[in-house]
């Protein structure tokens, strides 16, 4: 995993398995990418939920506290959601 990049997987209906990753490819941007353990490709078209905003401010606030992301990135995060209505 590259240093501006952040994932986790979680496990949804079925027991299937949902990898989710989230990078930051410049500055005031965010690529959300999702693939499921039963599906070949990754999915960058679906927009994230309010469970995946949540859980991703928790993950870039944790990383921040162990200064592995900045916390412009945070910030970042922050404002996104807001905009998002998450």
């Amino acid at each position: 995993m590259k240093k501006r990049e952040i994932e986790w997987v979680e496990r949804i209906d079925g027991g299937i398995k949902r990898k989710v990753r989230v990078r930051f490819p410049g500055p005031g941007t965010l690529k959300w990418q999702f693939k499921r353990s039963d599906e070949e490709l990754w999915d960058y078209d679906t927009p994230p939920t309010a469970d995946d905003w949540e859980h991703l401010e928790e993950k870039v606030t944790a990383h921040y506290t162990r200064r592995r992301i900045a916390y412009r990135d945070v910030e970042l995060v922050r404002h996104l959601r807001k905009e998002a209505g998450a």
